[in-house]
């Protein structure tokens, strides 16, 4: 059984769904004013993580991930920052509308190519107006709500349990604390609007029983979750940064709401860090997967280098380990496509003993770098039929999503497999001049070879 680190609880418990056998999971998704980071996708990435260990146990998963097209919308008279998504409506000549459709597109396209599996649903923050609007009304009418020149703010003093998530409890929290001016109209510093009240030239905005506004962020999440997956959610994911203040909000909004506790268990990943520092669209220092693919690597080289951590802990990129990811990653499809070859290969048991300890590693909070280590221990393990090998590594691979059989089935190009023999020959004897020669020669094929401590791998070049 998966076990998870619960935010809520800061323990490690197993997943037991309300309903036996199927898991209800949101995960917070993107806000579409610009493409994806890598650190972005490391996060979405979890998700993946944690449906696919609860499928492998044969459990039925329906997640959804929201799209924030509305973007962080900030009210011009007291925050410091701008509406992103208008931002970028303004630098790229474009309508929001047409931002959003054109950078939800781009992140579809992001998490096919880190091989994510698509969420049952993308609901658009910008569908569910009139349930933000509706959560609003009931907030205000059950006391948890006040509205003042036409923006609604949530008291969170009529909530008892603020700060559970976070631990960031009203006593402890000081105004100003995220470094911007006081809004004067709210009741307590730490209270938050739920909408907002349209200031002048608002591009985006939309009627309300209290003036024309936006939803606050945090509503949108609230809405969406409650109406995609109803008011018992199993797990909700998201960033580590997520949990205060939107995941904070995000709980007292939908619990003051239906009046009991909305979701079981939180699960948040650590920020990746470039140069030591988070990796943040507004720091600059961030990379898309087009960056990855311009300097040469694979997105599954990217998803590979993110599973040698835990998803806990921070983790710094580097050029350097995304290369060596991808040496790891040609080599195991070479691997494989090797392993395919044995006449009994697709009718061979598994290697239990392997199996046993790669899955005890998954469930234990997704212990990936511990799982990577059984492969690779596997891969080195000659004693074991190459048949074998194969069955255990594909039944690895629907957890991991590396497409590790993706040279199974490839064949050499005429004379390419004499010329690799001939270079096992050459190396056997030292004759290293010659092995090179050779190399050269399976370039001019198409073939790239690789030398192993367990022999020699090759692939067909793209």
């Amino acid at each position: 059984m998966l076990e998870v680190t619960n935010t809520l609880t800061r323990a490690k418990e197993p997943v037991r769904p309300r309903t036996p056998g199927r898991v209800t999971m949101y995960t917070c998704g993107p806000t579409v004013y610009r493409y994806a980071h890598v650190g972005n996708l490391r996060t979405f990435l979890l998700a993946d993580l944690v449906r696919r260990a609860l499928e492998a146990g044969g459990a039925e998963v329906h997640q959804v991930q929201n799209i924030t097209d509305v973007g962080h919308m900030t009210n011009e008279q007291f925050d410091r920052g701008e509406d992103r998504m208008l931002v970028s409506a303004r630098l790229e000549d474009k309508t929001p509308a047409e931002i959003a459709d054109h950078y939800t597109e781009s992140f579809l396209r992001d998490v096919a190519a880190l091989n994510l599996r698509p969420a049952a649903a993308y609901p658009r923050a910008s569908d569910y107006i009139p349930q933000m609007l509706e959560l609003v009304a009931k907030l205000l009418e059950r006391g948890h709500a006040y509205e003042v020149e036409g923006t609604v703010y949530f008291a969170v003093e009529s909530f008892p349990g603020y700060g559970r998530l976070s631990r960031n409890t009203l006593d402890r929290l000081r105004a100003g604390h995220r470094q911007e001016e006081v809004d004067p109209r709210k009741r307590h510093h730490a209270d938050f609007a739920l909408w907002k009240a349209a200031g002048p030239g608002r591009l985006v905005k939309w009627p309300s029983p209290w003036g024309d506004g936006y939803p606050g962020w945090h509503i949108e999440c609230s809405a969406m979750s409650l109406a995609t997956l109803g008011e018992h959610i199993d797990l909700h994911t998201g960033g580590e940064d997520n949990v205060f203040p939107h995941h904070e909000d995000e709980i007292a909004q939908s619990e003051a709401v239906v009046g009991h506790q909305v979701v079981t268990t939180w699960v948040h990943g650590a920020h990746l860090l470039t140069e030591g520092r988070r990796m943040a669209k507004s720091a600059g220092n961030f990379y898309a997967l087009a960056d990855l693919h311009d300097r040469g690597h694979s997105p599954l080289a990217a998803r590979l280098l993110f599973l040698q951590a835990r998803y806990g802990s921070q983790f710094n990129f580097t050029w350097d380990a995304l290369a060596g990811a991808e040496r790891a990653l040609d080599r195991w499809r070479s691997r494989m496509a090797g392993w395919a070859r044995d006449p009994r290969a697709g009718q061979a048991p598994g290697c239990a003993g392997y199996e046993e300890r790669f899955w005890a590693a998954v469930h234990d909070d997704l212990d990936t770098p511990r799982a990577l280590a059984v492969l690779a221990e596997l891969e080195g393990d000659e004693t074991l039929p190459p048949a074998a090998r194969l069955t255990s590594v594909q039944a690895f691979d629907r957890f991991l999503g590396l497409d590790l059989a993706a040279q199974v089935g490839q064949r050499l190009p005429a004379g390419a497999e004499e010329l690799i023999a001939e270079r096992e020959q050459a190396r056997a004897a030292r004759d290293f001049a010659a092995a090179d020669r050779l190399r050269d020669r399976l370039a001019t094929l198409g073939v790239e070879v690789t030398d192993t401590r367990t022999g020699t791998t090759w692939r067909l070049r793209p």
